[in-house]
């Protein structure tokens, strides 16, 4: 088998300060990605989604915290690199699409300067041809009237347009890897379908690796491959896109799926969220975090960390000492009826 682009092991990032308790942000996260794959991170705001890809891009702050385990791209580990080096490979080979675009953009430079110097500083290019394919680079995306666009400052474009900014800040130099955390938070369903649509063209087209950051699971349904489940910081369940849609395993992704409405179920028939919030938890070094908020606990969930284990099939990972099986008490949404409403969901996404 050939080596992924991205192979993340056992990556732990710790927020430390003087006077208080240090705080686990990220404990022990693995997955990887391939060339042409598209991978999701999902989980709850605070599981730990969008400090793992700052971690993985070097851009966390150099004090109070604590960056461990290790991420290798095309196998070089990315930890072990000096910053000048990892300042060449941002931009140039990785590249990552911010969840707010009116806080990532500088708000007093107009749109075309902050396109061209990163083809000036990776590309090489200056004067008109950086300003003809900076041009070029926002036509790619959709925008209207690129020329004039170029001209004008992040204020004065709307939400969408300034997502398609920050996406085709991202691709200007063809990144290998490309993180998206986030793109479609606050945006209307129709300007979510054409962003999604254009990362789907660049993974079809370009063959690049993409990293999607969502608590979206109609973005996972219409776009990702596999598909990583974090809570507190851990994977809970790792399997295939429609293996999760159809049979989901932990908890905790059953909640997931029983949170959201459904295409395919009877009018009138209530939601069934997850109870407590995320700061209902315990540590892992205790038991299962979930516990506190599991509907399947058992005294058995507080003797230690859970493993990761397959109890379904080769690839579906369950962090979980009492899976929610097919047929089991409790094992409703997913279960019966998953692939068919994975389906519409496709449809619509």
């Amino acid at each position: 088998m050939t080596q992924p682009l991205l192979s993340v092991d056992e990556l732990t990032v710790t927020f430390t300060g003087r006077g208080r308790r240090d705080v686990q942000a990220v404990s022990g996260v693995s997955f990887s990605v391939d060339q042409g794959q598209v991978v999701g991170l999902v989980g709850e705001s605070g599981c730990g989604k969008s400090v793992t890809s700052l971690a993985l891009m070097g851009l966390l702050p150099d004090r109070g915290v604590r960056v461990g385990g290790r991420a290798e791209y095309d196998g070089t580990d990315l930890f072990g690199l000096s910053p000048s080096r990892r300042r060449a490979l941002r931009g140039s080979q990785l590249a990552m699409i911010f969840q707010d675009p009116l806080s990532s953009l500088n708000p007093v430079v107009p749109i075309g300067v902050q396109v061209t110097e990163i083809l000036a500083r990776h590309r090489g290019m200056k004067g008109e041809a950086a300003r003809k394919e900076a041009a070029s680079l926002l036509d790619r995306v959709g925008i209207p009237d690129p020329r004039r666009r170029l001209k004008e400052y992040p204020h004065q474009l709307s939400g969408g347009m300034r997502q398609r900014a920050l996406i085709a800040m991202a691709v200007a130099c063809a990144p290998r890897l490309l993180i998206a955390d986030e793109p479609t938070t606050a945006l209307d369903v129709t300007i979510q379908a054409q962003i999604l649509e254009l990362l789907k063209e660049l993974v079809d087209q370009e063959g690049t690796a993409l990293l999607m950051i969502t608590h979206d699971l109609g973005v996972v349904a219409g776009l990702c491959d596999e598909v990583n489940v974090l809570y507190a910081g851990k994977v809970v369940e790792s399997a295939g896109r429609r293996d999760l849609f159809a049979a989901p395993t932990h908890p905790y992704t059953h909640g997931l799926l029983n949170s959201i409405p459904r295409l395919d179920a009877p009018r009138g028939e209530p939601l069934h969220p997850i109870r407590g919030s995320i700061n209902d938890n315990i540590a892992w070094a205790d038991g299962c975090a979930f516990a506190p908020r599991c509907d399947f606990y058992t005294l058995e969930c507080l003797a230690g960390t859970p493993g990761l284990s397959e109890p379904r099939a080769a690839g579906h990972q369950v962090r979980c000492v009492n899976p929610v099986l097919p047929g089991s008490a409790g094992a409703t949404g997913g279960t019966t009826g998953g692939t068919a409403g994975l389906e519409k969901t496709e449809a619509t996404s």
